[in-house]
C-alpha cells in the first residue's frame, strides 16, 4: 500500500467552517421550515459593482474574438493590474513597489496556505491566538508542527494570547520564531494596529531575524485614519514582511476569486549554508511552477475595481457592511453583551454570556434563534468563551437576527 502524509493526521477534528456547515445542515434538515439567519463565514451578500461586472462583460466580449482573445497568460498577473494595484495600494501611501514585487493569485487563503513552502521545515511559527485556522494547519500538513495537545496547542508552534486581559494586543513572541503571522483588520477578533505598534512589530523582527507574514485582507474597512492600511507604511518593513492582500472582501470577490502577495526584494532568507536568497526568487519561482494565473476576464474585473468610479461603487458597499457591523455591535451592546471590534472590521468579537463555552454557544444560539455565528474556539484556545459574528449579511438580515437574539 502507498503510504500517507501522516503530517495530516495530527489536524483536529475537521476545518472549522465545515463542521459549522454540518451543524448547520443537520439542524435545518430536522427543522426544514425555520429560516436560518447566517452571520458565521465571512462571505459577501451584495452582488458586483456595476462597473466590474461591466468590465468581465467587456472582458468575455474580447475573449470572443480572434483579435482579443487571451490564452494563458502571465503566471504573476497582467501588468494592467499591477500598475494599477501598486498606483492605488502603495504609491499614493509613499511606498515604492515594483511590478515583480507583486503577485496575483486566486485569493489570499491560498497565499497564506501555500507561502510556507518557501521556508524551511525547521523553521518555527508564531500566531496570534486566536488566528485564523488556515494559518496553523497548513504549517501541520507540511510537517512543520508536533502533536496537538489537551488545550488545542500545537507542539513546536509559538501561540501569542489575544484576549480581554490584554486588550486583544499580543505580547512578542517569548521564544525565538522565524516566522510571525499578523493579521490587521483582525480576523476573528475585528481588532487593528496602531501605527506605533506595527513599528515595535517590524524592530522586533529586525532584531530577531524573524519574517512577518502580514495578512491585511480587511484593510479596506479601516475607518480611523490614523490606521495604516499597509506594513509598508512603517519604514524598514519591506526588509522584515510579506503582504497579502484580497478583492475578496474589499470589492465582493469571494466567488469570482483575485488577490494579491507583495514580496519586496529586500526580503532575503538563508541557506544552511548561511547563504542569502530572495524570497521573492523562491515565491516566483513556486508560483509560476504551480499556478497557471488568473484568469484574464477576472483581471479586468479587478482592474475596474481601480477606477473612479469603482472606488464610488465599492465605496458604498464597504459603508453598507460597516453599517451592519454597527448595527449588531450596538444592538448587542444594548442586549447586555460585552462587545469588540466592529469598527474597523467587519467583524464583531463578542464574550459569550454566563461562561457558556463556545461551541454550547453555537448550538444555543442556532436551536434557539436560528442564527449563525463562528464559535471563538475554533481559531485556538484563547477564543474559547467569544463568538464571531459577520458584518457581511444582508441588512433585513441582521436586523432580524438581532431582534432574535434580543428576545433569547
Amino acid at each position: 500500500m502507498t503510504g500517507i502524509n501522516e503530517n495530516y493526521l495530527k489536524l483536529k477534528a475537521g476545518y472549522l467552517f465545515p463542521e459549522i456547515g454540518r451543524r448547520v445542515r443537520s439542524y435545518s434538515d430536522a427543522h426544514p421550515n425555520e429560516k436560518i439567519i447566517r452571520l458565521g463565514i465571512g462571505d459577501v451578500t451584495l452582488p458586483l459593482a456595476p462597473t466590474i461586472v461591466n468590465a468581465m462583460v467587456e472582458a468575455a466580449k474580447e475573449m470572443g474574438q480572434a483579435n482579443g482573445f487571451h490564452g494563458y497568460g502571465p503566471e504573476q498577473g497582467y501588468s494592467f493590474l499591477i500598475q494599477k494595484i501598486i498606483e492605488h495600494d502603495y504609491t499614493k501611501r509613499g511606498v515604492k513597489i515594483d511590478e515583480d514585487e507583486v503577485f496575483v493569485s486566486d485569493g489570499s487563503k491560498c497565499d497564506c496556505g501555500n507561502i510556507q513552502e518557501i521556508f524551511s521545515l525547521d523553521s518555527k511559527i508564531a500566531v496570534v491566538d486566536p488566528v485564523y485556522p488556515v494559518y496553523v494547519d497548513t504549517n501541520v500538513m507540511a510537517g512543520r508542527t508536533g502533536e496537538v495537545d489537551a488545550s488545542g496547542r500545537y507542539a513546536n508552534i509559538v501561540y501569542m494570547p489575544a484576549t480581554e486581559a490584554n486588550s486583544f494586543e499580543p505580547d512578542f513572541p517569548k521564544e525565538k520564531a522565524d516566522i510571525i503571522y499578523l493579521c490587521y483588520p483582525n480576523n476573528p477578533t475585528g481588532m487593528v494596529a496602531s501605527k506605533e505598534r506595527l513599528a515595535e512589530w517590524v524592530a522586533f523582527a529586525k532584531k530577531n531575524g524573524s519574517i512577518i507574514l502580514f495578512d491585511s485582507a480587511y484593510e479596506s474597512f479601516i475607518q480611523d485614519p490614523a490606521i495604516p492600511k499597509s506594513i509598508y507604511e512603517i519604514p524598514g518593513a519591506k526588509e522584515v514582511a510579506m503582504e497579502f492582500r484580497s478583492f475578496s472582501k474589499t470589492a465582493g470577490f469571494t466567488g469570482t476569486r483575485c488577490a494579491y502577495l507583495v514580496i519586496p526584494k529586500e526580503l532575503k532568507g538563508k541557506t544552511s549554508k548561511g547563504e542569502e536568497v530572495s524570497f521573492n526568487s523562491l515565491w516566483s519561482r513556486r508560483h509560476t511552477t504551480k499556478f497557471n494565473g488568473v484568469s484574464y476576464i477576472t483581471q479586468k474585473g479587478a482592474e475596474a475595481v481601480f477606477s473612479t468610479q469603482g472606488q464610488k461603487e465599492i465605496g458604498e458597499q464597504i459603508a453598507y457592511y460597516m453599517e451592519n457591523a454597527r448595527l449588531i455591535r450596538e444592538g448587542l451592546v444594548k442586549s447586555g453583551f460585552t462587545v469588540f471590534g466592529g469598527t474597523n472590521a467587519p467583524y464583531i468579537w463578542l464574550k459569550t454570556p454566563n461562561g457558556l463555552k463556545s461551541w454550547d454557544f453555537f448550538d444555543h444560539l442556532l436551536s434557539k434563534a436560528q442564527v449563525v455565528g463562528t464559535p471563538g474556539s475554533g481559531f485556538g484556545p484563547a477564543g474559547e468563551g467569544y463568538f464571531r459574528l459577520s458584518a457581511f449579511g444582508k441588512r433585513e438580515d441582521v436586523i432580524s437576527a438581532l431582534d432574535r437574539i434580543q428576545k433569547l
